[in-house]
């Protein structure tokens, strides 16, 4: 892996001088703003501007009561609807289609097998379209095509709107990634991205109400299933307008924010070296991220860890079923599931917030996923032993608590619109090929140990730790690179991380001694070097490119 880093070098260097030419602010229009730079710079200039820690808390705040409040609910609504289809399993949907054989299972894979196919041109309206116009469309669609499974009377039907359904959610998690690293600080992401990514499992929580309560509402003419398909898709249909009201593009665009509080919430992303949002796609971007082994151990590790919660969204409430309870008692008993989901998301993240080591939580969190995929696979199906086998499932939602951190671990690492927005976009195709695989892996004549499929994806999840280490030698070793680059350049070889410390709030820069008096901390004067520091933060530069640039492990 090491070795590929160095031999990519030279071509990525010359990736650089061409994207550092083009970005030099000796070669913008009026002096002040590179031509390719972030639109936030256009807001900012080339001032910079001073933020205490309680006015960056006041800008936080703000930004999590709008921005952050969206992103949950429409995640929420994403889940749940994709969802739907294991509880709706539940309730006769395969006897109503007249399902047989790996149909249930390839109408579980469709979807991801759409968002697959959309991924390349899902990076690009990430980058081209304007966030207020895409989050709206895209979950206006999929709530057309989720209500639209109700009608469904066959295979090929469910097919048909399982795979609009997965087309139009293709963009939601890389969108949703985007987002999140273009309004908070790298120490702010974890917590953020776990708080939206928990809507996994509070869908399932009232996912498991709701079919519950709508599975008792009497009916001639729907079925239990088609009421479940139809509710959950119409509450996503009115959500559209309600995100297109309050949802702003970026930064500058934001309606709750003040001009002075729109500067200084840009001035507070400075020590992120990622970015704050760029309008334009560049394909230097896209070929410096072909080149680097790091994105190939990000897409493994989404596609390994996607198989396995792939089995649960899909395979859940059948395996649960398996148990021997009747259908609304396994119903209900997926949501102590949801609720270890939500736990486990949010506690991975705090830690991984306080520890700043991803890595480290990552393969941790694996090994309940692991000793689940034991229990469930040697104890055997019997009343006698329906409390062991249930432990077993329950310790499988610790596999939720990956995704968000894997996902603020890419988007600390990345920088460059173009190229996180691709990166992203890849390691959703990665997740849709691991929801494509992980169905496939088990059968409905295995029913209901469904043994071979648990086999398999316990070889997965060791496969996963593995990964998980290798990205991190490979996260040191680019570091060193960055190391030496800056020393050759004439800077500082070591370079303090101010945005992964989540105290540091205060932003610090070239100010008077005057302003000191106020509390405002400042760089110092004596060390010219280090005041020059994060000058290329707004550039759009990639993480290559950027020298100042340091990965987190």
């Amino acid at each position: 892996m090491i070795a590929k880093s160095l031999e990519s070098d030279s071509k990525i260097e010359e990736c650089q001088r061409i994207e550092l030419r083009s970005s030099d602010p000796k070669t913008s229009n009026d002096g002040a703003v590179p031509k390719h730079a972030d639109v936030t710079l256009v807001l900012q200039g080339a001032e910079r501007v001073a933020v205490t820690v309680e006015e960056s808390n006041r800008i936080r705040k703000k930004t999590d009561h709008v921005v952050l409040i969206i992103l949950i609910w429409v995640y929420f609504l994403q889940i749940l609807d994709k969802s739907a289809l294991g509880y709706g399993s539940i309730f006769g949907l395969q006897e109503a289609t007249h399902l047989h054989g790996k149909q249930y299972s390839m109408v579980g894979s469709i979807a991801p097998i759409a968002q697959l196919c959309w991924q390349p041109f899902s990076s690009v309206l990430i980058v081209k379209v304007p966030h207020r116009i895409l989050m709206p469309t895209l979950c206006l669609g999929w709530g057309i095509a989720q209500a639209a499974q109700a009608a469904s009377k066959n295979y090929s039907c469910l097919l048909a709107s399982r795979f609009f359904l997965g087309l139009f959610e293709a963009g939601c998690l890389p969108l949703f990634s985007i987002i999140t690293a273009e309004w908070y600080r790298r120490a702010e992401q974890p917590t953020r991205v776990a708080a939206w990514y928990s809507g996994n499992g509070c869908a399932t929580i009232i996912g498991s109400a709701l079919s519950y309560g709508l599975a008792h509402i009497p009916s001639q003419r729907m079925e239990s299933w088609q009421i479940i398909f139809l509710f959950v898709g119409l509450l996503t249909i009115i959500s559209a307008p309600i995100v297109y009201i309050f949802l702003p593009n970026d930064i500058p665009s934001a309606r709750f924010l003040s001009d002075d509080e729109k500067r200084k919430a840009v001035e507070r992303l400075r020590a992120n070296q990622t970015g704050a949002g760029s309008r334009e796609f560049k394909w230097s971007h896209i070929y410096e991220l072909c080149l680097e082994p790091k994105t190939y151990l990000w897409v493994g590790m989404s596609l390994l860890l996607n198989v396995g919660a792939s089995v649960t969204n899909t395979f859940g409430p059948l395996i649960l079923d398996g148990l021997g309870f009747d259908k609304y008692t396994t119903s209900l008993l997926n949501m102590p599931f949801g609720a270890v989901q939500v736990i486990v998301i949010i506690l991975s993240s705090v830690v991984a917030q306080k520890c700043r080591i991803k890595s480290a939580i990552l393969a941790t969190i694996t090994l309940p996923v692991v000793a689940g995929l034991v229990v469930l696979y040697v104890v055997p199906r019997s009343h006698s032993d329906e409390a062991a086998l249930l432990v077993g499932f329950y310790l499988l939602a610790f596999l939720f608590g990956g995704n968000p951190i894997i996902v603020a671990w890419i988007v600390g690492n990345t920088a460059g619109t173009t190229k996180k927005s691709a990166l992203m976009s890849l390691y959703q195709a990665g997740a849709a090929a691991g929801n494509i695989l992980g169905p496939l892996l088990f059968n409905s004549k295995d029913a209901p140990g469904y043994h071979p499929g648990l086999r398999s994806v316990l070889a997965v999840f060791v496969a996963l730790i593995v990964v998980t280490m290798i990205q991190l030698a490979n996260l040191v070793f680019l570091n060193k690179l960055q190391t030496k680059k800056r020393v050759r350049n004439g800077k500082q070889a070591v370079l303090i991380d101010r945005s992964m410390d989540p105290t540091c709030n205060v932003v610090e820069s070239d100010i008077t001694t005057e302003s000191q008096e106020e509390g405002v901390s400042t760089r110092h004067e004596e060390n010219p070097k280090e005041s020059q520091m994060d000058e290329n933060a707004f550039l759009d530069l990639t993480d290559r490119q950027n020298d100042e640039f340091i990965y987190i492990y």
